[in-house]
This record gives structure tokens, C-alpha cells and sequence, in this order.
């Protein structure tokens, strides 16, 4: 019922992003801190998510979290996950009962799953997206990935939900979105990455950090960045794509 794809940048950030005919499936799938990556889908146990991220930000390497986590679950034939430790390394899990067609590739920067998907064709397409896309910014290249799945076929049963989390080395993300119960999910959150670079990602780039506690703590910069933001959109001829009703 969904397919996903943990990626790293080249500066280090870890992005995951998912797709599935669920509602909600950016609320279960990904679990992600500042080095490593977790996503659990078809009949998803979160718990694969929480402890698997605890386990590898302490060290362990994914193989051998992964392992533990198959061999004490008594679902295991019916669950799917693919994760990323700490040194860049993947693992993947593709239970036997899950539903057709399902699986998994694991390549040396990312890692793609799905299942009830229309074919192999959706994560391969996913994969080579992803590999050919390394010139746009890391949003915009898990989008494209994914949206290339898609037009291979994504989820048989069609499109619902989508969720795009990237950290950039901290435990809280710089970037979480998602598209709960949409027509078009993926040009959903691709209409909101549109939106973030208006005023949310400038305003990101001050955001308090675990090396600069306080962050960038005065307005003019931040909002001398936003005003950039929206003079460079407006020179382009670019109209917000925003949804929000403004008060005088």
C-alpha cells in the first residue's frame, strides 16, 4: 500500500519520503533523527521505527538492528522496512506475506521499498530518478524520484497520502510535510516545498541548533532573507502558491 525512499545528501542531510494509497502515511512510516533513518510500512509497527532510530544513533549498524527486529516479530511475513544507520549503511526487510507486488533495491546513497505497488518498474523508476537527479536541491530530487515511481504505476490502488521529512544533522527535521488526504499527494507536497521557500526556509536558516543553542535570535536578518525570497519570486514572475487568508 505504499512505497518510500531514504536518502542522503551530499552535505549530510537524510531525507525520507513516502507515498501510498493510506491516509496519514507521513505520520507512520517515517522515523528519522539527525544521522539515521527508519521507514516501517505495509502493516507498519512503529515500534520498528522507534527503537530501530534509537539503536542505530547509538551505534548499532542497521543489518544487525534489522535482524533483531525480524526475528522477534511475530508479524515479521507481513511487515516491510528498509533503514540507514549512522555510516551511511542500508537494510532492508520485504516479509513474504506482503502483498503483491512488493520488494525492495538498496544502492549506495538510498534505499527504495514498496508494496501493493504495480510492478518492480515503480522502485526501480524511483531508483534511477533518484540517481539521475543529483544536480536539484535535495526536496526536489526526493520529489522527482517519487514522482517518477508514480508514472511508473505507484500504488496499484491509486494516491491518497504523502509525507517528506529531511533533517539536516539534528534530532528535530528542518523539513516535515505532508499531504494527509489528497487527490494528487505528490504535487501536494511539491505545491507546499513551493510554499516553505517563501518565508519557512529562510526563516529555517536561524533556527536554534545543538552547536548554536540560540540560533540567529534577531529579526533583521532573517527578515532581510525572507524579502529576498519574494523579490527573487516575484522577478520570475512566480505567484505564491500559498493558501493563506491574510487580515489587515
Amino acid at each position: 500500500m505504499t512505497f518510500s525512499l531514504i536518502g542522503r545528501d551530499d552535505d549530510g542531510a537524510i531525507g525520507l519520503i513516502v507515498a501510498s494509497k493510506f491516509f496519514a502515511c507521513g505520520a507512520v512510516v517515517p522515523c528519522l533523527s539527525g544521522r539515521v533513518a527508519v521507514a516501517s510500512q505495509a502493516f507498519c509497527n512503529p515500534v520498528w521505527g522507534t527503537e530501530g532510530r534509537a539503536r542505530m544513533e547509538a551505534g548499532e549498524g542497521a543489518e544487525a538492528v534489522l535482524a533483531d527486529l525480524v526475528a522477534r516479530d511475530e508479524g515479521r511475513a507481513i511487515r516491510q522496512a528498509h533503514l540507514m544507520d549512522a555510516e551511511g549503511r542500508f537494510a532492508a526487510h520485504t516479509g513474504a506475506d506482503c502483498v503483491d507486488w512488493a520488494g525492495h533495491l538498496i544502492r549506495e546513497d538510498h534505499s527504495v521499498a514498496g508494496n501493493m505497488l504495480t510492478g518492480p518498474n515503480v522502485i526501480e523508476a524511483t531508483s534511477e530518478a533518484y540517481a539521475a537527479g543529483g544536480g536539484k536541491p535535495f526536496p526536489e530530487r526526493l520529489l522527482f524520484a517519487m514522482r517518477a515511481g508514480e508514472a511508473a504505476g505507484g500504488d496499484r490502488r491509486g494516491r491518497q497520502a504523502a509525507g517528506l521529512t529531511i533533517h539536516r544533522g539534528e534530532a528535530h527535521a528542518w523539513l516535515d510535510l505532508r499531504a494527509d488526504d489528497d487527490a494528487d499527494p505528490l504535487s501536494e507536497l511539491g505545491r507546499l516545498w513551493d510554499v516553505a521557500q517563501e518565508r519557512y526556509v529562510p526563516f529555517s536558516e536561524g533556527m536554534p541548533t545543538e552547536d548554536r543553542f540560540s540560533g540567529h535570535p534577531i529579526r533583521e536578518g532573517i527578515d532581510a532573507a525572507i524579502a529576498a525570497a519574494e523579490a527573487r519570486r516575484k522577478a520570475e514572475g512566480r505567484p505564491s502558491r500559498s493558501r493563506a487568508v491574510e487580515y489587515e
